[in-house]
């Protein structure tokens, strides 16, 4: 079997990754934004906030739940998200770890 281009990369290099991918898109920087501001959220209140379709909200909060930076449940025929707590202090750990590594 060949290499992947995930080969010879650490996994904390590989989530770290998925993580910077996931906020690096604004739309998702905004989702994250208003999330943030509360303890949970329905996805059609999001509609309301952003100026996006609920398609692609729903898209990006899949990419989001994907690099666990969201948590989603359904409530009723809602689906509601709100910030992974545990996966964001781990984030805000990697990336302040990684920026702390630059000298300068």
């Amino acid at each position: 079997m060949g290499a992947t281009k995930e080969d010879g990369y650490t996994e904390e290099q590989l989530q770290l990754v998925r993580m910077a991918k996931a906020i690096g898109h604004p739309a998702r920087l905004a989702i994250l934004q208003e999330l943030l501001k509360r303890d949970a959220c329905v996805c059609g209140q999001l509609v309301l906030e952003l100026p996006l379709s609920q398609p692609t909200v729903s898209q990006h909060l899949k990419e989001l739940k994907q690099a666990g930076l969201i948590k989603g449940w359904v409530e009723g025929t809602s689906v509601c998200y709100c910030i992974d707590q545990k996966n964001w202090r781990t984030a805000a750990r990697m990336f302040g770890h990684f920026f702390g590594e630059i000298k300068g």
